[in-house]
């Protein structure tokens, strides 16, 4: 049985649905930080949008000023077939032929992806394709990919083009001048420049196969691309294994890209290795980020999934490039990075993965020179960030865009010039890292920087209005963009308030604790006396739009002038009501495209920071009724119905939930939960074809944190208010705050009155030696290839790889496929691949045991768990003690143990025998599917380690055994007793969405 709460699957019914092509690209997107790859097909489908996004590799496109450039498809595969009786060589590709069965599925602990179709050509002739693919979250200049084909009735020939295309485009803007390409035997690489931005790239990538039949390779290049073409024989029964894999490097990373690329991609390990290191690095990552929830199946996955995706999209690499609001998945936005990034998506990073929220806020200190000028530009002081950023940190934000319905016609957007509260995000996001990890020598060094230069910027941006006698912000866009060129809106106004009392906050902080830098940032920024004076006069007499008595806050001044609109009115509908109205029309209702004076509700909570006199100033009449859940009801009461929820931004439901969950309406808390949960996962919004909505992402998160667990900070710590769902029996995650581990484990009231979980009654854990303690894997291939060299027997990895699990004499009997020996020959072969074997286990240490066993182990002995070993290996007793190990065995029961081999049962009965513990009782932990199959039989749970396909039919597959503790192993073996039938596949949510979409319609 599958964990699946760890797998998006696309569909369980083995179909293939071309009519949602450009959705499953986005939703099964691959990216470490670096670069991202959508899921398209490795041998191309027509109409796809197959695209490779390196992070800062931007390059100037018309009206949208600069984009990310898409790079050339390192996933290309051309795979056709020839048989005998045939007259032409047929293409693999799903618009061709029939599909006789199709899966996809992607594993968010290990992420990777794969996929499986049975496959009929056009004259008849079946085969099966495997693919997986994954890139590299251990080198982030390593991508790879494999793909098995297997015949079942198909004889003759076959040929996998690998391919690199120096031509691939941006919806159809090419943005690559081609430079120098080379092929060398297996070895193929491109050198391409981009057009405006003179960015060299180099991509190289490398073939490996193995399989039943001997194959060759031969190497093209020619301009702009290169092939290494794999051709070879097949029969019913027998497969090949193609391996790419692929290494990228830019100018913006390297002097010599070409040069790097060829010489890391020289020295890379094989293939499974780099799998091994990628999962890893996953583990690594899953066990600080994790969410757990308990009963509902659907917004656990969805919760991994949205994590998952900004886990891959956060820069690990490089401090010089940030998040862009469609991740690296898509071509809308361009590559932009908005307020998305600060308010949505740093948060998770902050108090999960703080190293990468440093990453992203060094990423906007570097571009306050482009802040700096853009406020220059506009004739103020100090620093303004500009609302839509690139490289440089130059506003980028096109001025004019073709009218959506009119051709013709062209559409001014003012937001590069009037969103000004980006300025706030900025330094909301700073004050917020800074609180939660206390980085002093960042915030010295950069934060303090940015916080103070945009505080100058608002202290001369500010106007003085005489006859009110109040300053004033006129001509801005708020958060909510139905509305623009509006004069004082009140999240800008109220925000700007909080910006210049935090200024002053961290000045005075700055001059107790840190003098140098003051008196360095002091004449840097000329932060005089009087300019610090004219901040406090601001602060208390900037205007904010709110009725004293009821605390309801005008939106902006006039908002409760313009027409109001009852959104009901308009259903069943569609499309955004700014479609509907029109641009005008729109901004002359009261009618909301996303969360705004509730935005600055959320943002000015009680306990946001742990220091709450900043908003709890008695002489700020607006800062002390924040802490008045009336006002927050009463503001809910007249934005909640006039925001445009379904079709509006996708920022906004997951806000909403948090409120609705402050408020204590949780059913519709749970409602806009879901709402934001599946917002790619079903297309809920009917876009997700152009990219993830990684604010969306970010939002959930904080949904589920600040909502449901009802996090709060205090000067001790984080502490939690919860209200869970209904149905939600538990909630499990971790905080990082100020150095310290926050472990949260909230349990609904509702669940005690359940019944406790069935935990299987595990007494002892056998584990395999080979892939799940050690890997000797490559030692046993050097072996077996050493004596197959002597005998002139056929050897490659792809037999070796079938050999897992099984004994050294089947081994030999599959070696020989056949081929007459006498007995005494065959006990001097077995003798001879043994003492290689052992003259290769000789450097054996303790340090080659995998991630996670040494933790496990000692976790099992002071739970008093009985540990085994069962292993078809007779070396397994030299190599327990050369790992230093053996004295943790309770029992070993090995190849000298048993007659018969796995997936015989044998050896795991003869370990449970020995320890005195019935099979019931036994869990063991393999890498191979024969053990897998061998524990079943035995009657004992089984817990498979790597790839899916490989070890599906487990109770519980895990990537590795990083992090595994015994209690997570026994909650993950209890959840698998009340998993779901059928996982809630990708194809399920969005039919379940499009049958939603057509009941509004009728």
């Amino acid at each position: 049985m599958e964990n699946f709460d760890w797998v998006v699957f696309e569909t369980t019914e083995g179909t293939f649905l071309p009519t949602q092509l450009h959705h499953k690209e986005t939703v099964f997107t691959l990216s470490n930080g670096y670069l991202g790859t959508r899921g398209t097909f490795e041998e191309g489908y027509p109409g796809s949008a197959a695209a490779t996004l390196i992070n800062g590799v931007y390059d100037a496109a018309p009206v949208v000023v600069t984009e990310l450039a898409n790079c050339p498809d390192w996933l290309a595969l051309m795979i056709q077939i020839k048989a005998e009786s045939d007259a032409d060589w047929q293409r693999f590709r799903l618009d061709q032929g029939k599909i006789l069965d199709y899966k996809r599925w992607l594993n968010l602990h290990r992420g990777v992806l794969q996929r499986c179709v049975r496959w009929q050509s056009p004259a008849g002739h079946t085969l099966e394709f495997e693919f997986q693919r994954f890139v590299s979250l251990d080198d982030c200049h390593v991508a790879a990919l494999a793909c098995t084909v297997r015949s079942l009735d198909f004889a003759g020939r076959v040929e996998v083009h690998a391919n690199l295309n120096g031509y691939p485009d941006n919806e159809g803007l090419i943005h690559w001048d081609q430079v120098d390409q080379a092929a060398h035997e297996h070895l193929t690489w491109i050198h391409v420049r981009s057009r405006k931005s003179k960015i060299d790239l180099a991509i190289a990538t490398y073939l490996q196969l193995t399989g039943d039949q001997p194959a060759a390779v031969q190497s093209l290049a020619f301009q702009g691309h290169t092939a290494a073409i794999a051709a070879f024989s097949l029969a019913p029964g027998q497969q090949m294994r193609v391996e790419k894999i692929v290494t990228l490097f830019t100018s913006l990373d390297t002097d010599h890209p070409v040069r790097q690329a060829i010489s890391t991609l020289n020295h890379l390990p094989p293939y499974h290795a780099l799998l091994r290191a990628h999962e890893a690095a996953w583990a690594t990552v899953w066990q600080t980020s994790d969410v757990v929830i308990e009963g509902d199946h659907t917004a656990q996955l969805a919760m991994r999934y949205n994590l998952f995706q900004l886990l891959s999209a956060a820069p690990r690499h490089s401090d010089r490039v940030s998040i862009p609001a469609k991740a690296l998945s898509g071509f809308a936005y361009r590559g932009h990075v908005f307020w998305d990034t600060e308010i949505f998506m740093l948060p998770f990073l902050v108090y999960t993965q703080p190293e990468l929220a440093r990453n992203l806020l060094s990423y906007r200190y570097k571009t306050l020179p482009g802040a700096r000028r853009k406020a220059a530009r506009a004739g103020y002081e100090g620093a303004l960030y500009v609302w839509e950023s690139a490289d440089s940190g130059d506003e980028v934000t096109p001025n004019w865009v073709p009218h959506a319905h009119d051709p013709k016609a062209l559409v001014r957007i003012w937001c590069g010039d009037l969103e000004l509260h980006i300025n706030t995000d900025v330094a909301y996001a700073t004050w917020q890292y800074w609180q939660a990890t206390r980085d002093d020598e960042w915030m010295c060094h950069c934060g303090a920087e940015m916080l103070l230069d945009t505080a100058v910027y608002w202290g001369s941006r500010v106007e003085w209005n005489p006859e009110r006698d109040r300053y004033e912000i006129r001509d801005v866009i708020g958060p909510d963009e139905y509305h623009e060129r509006v004069d004082n809106n009140a999240f800008t106004n109220r925000m700007v308030q909080w910006h210049l009392q935090t200024a002053l906050k961290l000045w005075d902080w700055l001059e107790i604790h840190h003098p140098e830098t003051a008196i360095a940032l002091q004449t840097a920024l000329d932060l005089t006396p009087t300019r610090l004076r004219h901040w406090g006069d601001v602060i208390a007499h900037l205007w904010v739009p709110q009725d004293p008595q009821t605390g309801l806050i005008e939106q902006f001044e006039g908002f409760f002038d313009l027409t109001d609109v009852d959104l009901d009115a308009y259903e069943p509908r569609l499309q955004s009501m700014q479609v509907i109205l029109g641009i005008e029309g729109a901004n002359q209702r009261q009618v909301l495209k996303q969360a705004d004076s509730l935005m600055l509700l959320y943002l000015l909570r009680r306990g946001a920071f742990s220091d709450q006199s900043l908003i709890n100033l008695p002489e700020l009449e607006l800062a002390a009724t924040l802490r008045d859940r009336q006002i927050l009801q009463t503001n809910w009461d007249y934005y909640n119905p006039r925001t445009d929820h379904t079709y509006g931004s996708s920022l906004s439901p997951a806000i909403h939930a948090i409120l609705a969950c402050a408020l204590g309406h949780p059913e519709q808390a749970y409602d806009h939960f879901m709402r934001s949960l599946l917002v790619d996962l079903a297309d809920v919004r009917s876009n997700a074809a152009e990219g993830i909505h990684a604010a969306s992402a970010g939002g959930i998160w904080q949904a589920v944190i600040f909502g449901f667990a009802g996090i709060q900070f205090t000067p001790n710590g984080p502490i939690a208010v919860p209200a869970l769902p209904d149905g939600w029996t538990r909630l499990q995650f971790q905080l990082q705050w100020r150095g310290q581990t926050f472990n949260f484990d909230l349990r609904s009231p509702a669940a005690e009155s359940l019944p406790a979980p069935q935990h299987p009654d595990i007494q002892a854990v056998i584990f395999d030696l080979d892939g799940v303690i050690t890997d000797t894997s490559e030692f046993h291939y050097q072996a077996w290839q050493w004596l197959a060299d002597e005998e002139g027997l056929p050897f490659d990895r792809e037999l070796n790889e079938s050999l897992r699990g099984i004994s050294r004499q089947e081994s030999l009997q599959r070696l020989l496929h056949g081929r007459p020996v006498s007995e005494s020959h065959f006990q001097a072969m077995m003798e001879r691949k043994n003492g290689y074997y052992l003259e290769l286990i000789r450097t054996i240490t303790p340090t080659d045991l995998l991630p996670g066993v040494t933790a496990l182990l000692a976790d099992l002995k002071a739970a008093g768990i009985k540990i085994a070993l069962g292993s078809a290996s007779k070396n397994a007793p030299e190599v327990l003690q050369r790992l230093g190990i053996m004295d943790l065995m309770d029992a070993i029961a090995d190849g000298t143990s048993v007659t018969h081999s796995k997936p015989a049962p044998d050896v795991f009965l003869h370990a449970a025998r020995q320890l005195g513990i019935a099979p019931e009782h036994c869990v063991v932990v393999e890498d191979a599917a024969a053990g897998i199959e061998a524990a079943i039989r035995a009657g004992m749970w089984a817990i498979g380690l790597g790839e899916l396909s490989r070890v599906k039919d487990a109770h519980l597959v895990l990537s590795n055994l990083a992090g595994i503790t015994w209690s997570n192993l026994l909650a993950q073996l209890t959840q698998v007793v009340t998993v779901p039938a059928s996982p809630p596949t990708v194809q399920y949510l969005t039919q379940l969405q499009v049958a939603s979409r057509s009941g509004a319609q009728r």
